[in-house]
């Protein structure tokens, strides 16, 4: 994880530091774990299926339900990155403390909305918990892999607020707790043809 940029840190942001850096082991965790058994779980399948004529039973919905937790996983890990989808035509039109206010609402507010789709999350998974819905090849309760939606947006959440945090006790502009903003100027054309700035 880079180190943030600001070199004296206050006890808010070295506590703050802490949540991110537990919000990233578990993200990491989860995104990692999930690429590996994918990836064990399809060499296997195809070398079932040439060796003995029989892939691995549930193969496809265990590939669902793998692209489901990385999917949702990688929720806060893309705002922590601040490689989310970001409109800012607006924005970046902006500059100084309207800049910043405006980074700062929208992180507010996306964090408030990532939060309300992981309390709706977990109203879906207790749902299809109550009723004991299965998968249709190996039987699995769906909602255990499902249950990687409210987590992914309850991280992406506290990912955005960390960032309105950040943005609210340094002077510098942070995309993210650990990202400063870095593309105030537009390259020009023959900067965009050579790769120099």
């Amino acid at each position: 994880m880079p180190k943030p940029a600001d070199s004296t840190a206050s006890p808010v942001v070295r506590a703050l530091s802490t949540i991110d850096r537990l919000t990233e082991g578990v993200e990491k965790l989860i995104l990692g774990g999930s690429v590996l058994f994918l990836t064990a779980l399809l060499v296997l399948h195809v070398l079932a299926r040439q060796l003995f004529d029989s892939g691995i039973p549930g193969q496809v919905e265990l590939t669902q339900f793998s692209l489901v937790i990385m999917t949702f996983a990688g929720l806060g890990y893309a705002v922590r990155r601040a490689r989310h989808i970001a409109m800012s035509a607006f924005y970046d039109q902006l500059r100084g403390r309207p800049r910043k206010a405006l980074l700062v609402f929208i992180c507010l507010v996306s964090g408030a909305m990532m939060m309300f789709f992981a309390w709706h999350a977990w109203g879906y998974v207790s749902s299809i918990r109550a009723v004991g819905r299965t998968s249709s090849a190996l039987g699995i309760a769906l909602w255990i892999p499902y249950l990687m939606a409210p987590i992914g947006f309850a991280l992406a959440g506290i990912q955005y607020w960390l960032t309105a945090t950040r943005n609210l006790t340094s002077r510098r502009i942070y995309r993210s707790f650990t990202e400063l903003e870095r593309y105030d100027d537009v390259p020009t054309e023959g900067a965009v043809e050579t790769g120099t700035n």
